[in-house]
């Protein structure tokens, strides 16, 4: 059986040779990411020192600890994490995935992102992934969501169940990319509601997204688990900007 799954495989990468997804050299031995080694070393980690609660990376040395914004205006969710910095290959790669339908990119995002949230998964154990929800009209618009889309395959690793039609956007919002930090705030509140507050009361909740910015989406979809009951809510995404 080895040798025809073997067989199988060498017959694939003659047909279709492994690529990089990044500089598309090929790939003698691409694994699961299909991301070679020289492209992998240049991708913008998130390191710190940073907040522990909304994950900022702040710039030089120190130890952690938390932004000026987490002190005044302390998040709904109990911490945020980030494997990479929104910039350069990452951000080409969520962009492709999102806006170009580059669908199977969400294997390798994801099990990147499994990377940085390992150790907040096994400090907070989570009962459930909730992908934050896309609005029907944006989902029409754009075919699939991409937080579901990372979530299952994050669900199927860490074997985890994954509950997309728990949390709703329940009006449509403006993109928040042009907004200020304020702007985003009202842009998302009172978006956001939780259909069944039974599946996640009393329970740790991984908030699934592909990038944080502000984390205003993040914070208004937490408010909304902790009104439902949840325990403990963790944001977590594939990246996120290193300034708010």
């Amino acid at each position: 059986m080895n040798s025809v799954r073997q067989f199988i495989h060498g017959l694939l990468d003659v047909i279709l040779p492994p690529i990089c997804h990044i500089c598309r050299s090929f790939i003698p031995d691409a694994g699961e990411l299909h991301i070679c080694p020289a492209c992998r070393e240049l991708l913008p980690l998130v390191a710190s020192p940073l907040c522990p609660v909304c994950g900022i990376p702040f710039i030089g040395a120190g130890s952690n600890h938390r932004c000026g914004a987490c002190l005044t205006r302390p998040p709904h969710f109990d911490a945020a994490v980030a494997r990479f910095l929104y910039e350069g290959a990452i951000r080409d790669m969520i962009h492709s995935f999102k806006y170009n339908q580059h669908t199977q990119l969400r294997y390798p995002l994801a099990l990147l992102a499994l990377e940085g949230v390992s150790g907040i998964l096994n400090d907070h154990d989570p009962h459930l992934i909730v992908p934050v929800p896309l609005h029907r009209s944006r989902l029409r618009q754009r075919g699939f969501n991409q937080a579901v889309l990372l979530g299952r395959v994050l669900s199927r690793r860490l074997s985890i169940p994954i509950l997309p039609d728990t949390l709703a956007r329940s009006r449509p919002t403006e993109p928040q990319i042009k907004l200020s930090a304020a702007e985003r705030r009202l842009n998302v509140k009172g978006a956001f509601t939780v259909d069944r507050p039974n599946t996640v009361a009393g329970k740790r909740i991984l908030l699934l997204d592909d990038v944080m910015t502000t984390g205003s989406t993040m914070d208004e979809c937490a408010k909304e688990l902790k009104n439902a009951g949840a325990e403990t809510v963790i944001a977590a995404t594939i990246a996120r900007t290193a300034r708010t």
